[in-house]
């Protein structure tokens, strides 16, 4: 996992002292004189990775709580938040190979409501797409797709609760998406109208209510899952983790692989055979493959829509990129 490099944690900080003797014993037995060489990792909250220098060992430190978000009561809810949805996506079993969630080592709610966990080195689904896009090789990204829909099929299905599928919830989540692209301005009061239309197409559309309620990652992008060795999956950032339809995730891995290709080819449809191919070996997890892979297929383009209008969102993006993400969600609603 790489990083930029801040520099050494001075002993008089009271993080030392908390790494030292609570953290580093889980990992390594008894703590020594600990000297913690400091990374700060890409990240949207304050992310940081630390060293010890005499051991090797690394762990992530995520601070809910700094200079940029203020909010000390909303930073002590997402840090419970995500211990909790840590701890009990690995009491389902999503430990070791080939299924992974990375294993909480502590929360400090005194310093900056600061969540601590293990470090897992591998690849980020993002660097593989981005590989793939650049060398024209497309066996890795496939086999590591495949990897994943294993994983998330796990992930989902030890988790079904036997209760249908709450579509509201997931209509208001669209709703505010529509208010930061004309807060931002990057849709008209037209286009927003054509938005709200088409979200009540869908809502009024039986299959959309059809699954049962399943724990989802809840912010599933190439940049919150790593690869190890074969059908190795690692996963983190479980802050938004929730019940909901199992497409919320599978959407959002549609959505972002057109993304990624779009972004970098120009061609919309570029990313066609990987999602493709995402959604089969997704179905294969389950006794009728094809009746799965028809009931997944029919909401996915509502969750890639909103998939495509939540990265429209970002300031990051450039306008013309964004100008066509609008479009192409818009294409996407339309096949309800």
């Amino acid at each position: 996992m790489n990083g930029t490099y801040v520099g050494r944690l001075s002993v008089h900080d009271p993080l030392h002292e908390y790494l030292q003797h609570y953290i580093q014993p889980q990992i390594n037995g008894a703590p020594g004189n600990s000297t913690y060489r400091v990374f700060r990792l890409n990240a949207s909250n304050d992310v940081y990775l630390y060293e010890d220098r005499n051991t090797g060992s690394k762990v992530i430190g995520k601070f809910f709580l700094s200079s940029r978000k203020k909010d000390a009561v909303k930073a002590t809810s997402r840090l419970a938040r995500e211990f909790d949805n840590l701890c009990m996506m690995r009491d389902y079993g999503l430990t070791g190979y080939p299924h992974d969630v990375v294993r909480p080592l502590g929360r400090n709610y005194s310093m900056n409501s600061l969540l601590v966990t293990e470090c897992s080195e591998g690849e980020l689904l993002s660097k593989v797409i981005l590989e793939a896009i650049r060398s024209g090789y497309y066996g890795k990204l496939f086999h590591k797709l495949t990897a994943l829909a294993y994983f998330l099929s796990a992930f989902h299905n030890r988790t079904a609760i036997g209760e249908g599928v709450e579509f509201h919830d997931v209509c208001d989540y669209k709703d505010r998406l529509i208010g930061k692209l004309l807060e931002i301005r990057a849709i008209d009061r037209g286009e927003a109208g054509e938005l709200y239309w088409l979200r009540d197409q869908w809502r009024n559309t039986p299959k959309m209510w059809e699954d049962q309620k399943v724990l989802v990652h809840g912010d599933a992008t190439p940049e919150n899952f790593m690869f190890g060795e074969g059908l190795k999956v690692i996963t983190f950032d479980l802050e938004r983790t929730q019940y909901a339809d199992r497409v919320f995730d599978t959407g959002r891995i549609a959505g972002e692989l057109k993304h990624f290709f779009m972004r970098a080819t120009g061609n919309k449809d570029a990313a066609e055979p990987f999602i493709g191919h995402f959604l089969w070996e997704y179905a294969c997890h389950f006794p009728n493959r094809d009746r799965a892979f028809q009931s997944i297929a029919g909401r996915m383009p509502f969750y890639m829509g909103i998939t495509l209008l939540r990265i429209a969102r970002n300031s990051w993006v450039e306008p013309e990129h964004r100008h066509r993400l609008i479009n192409e969600a818009k294409e996407c609603l339309r096949r309800y």
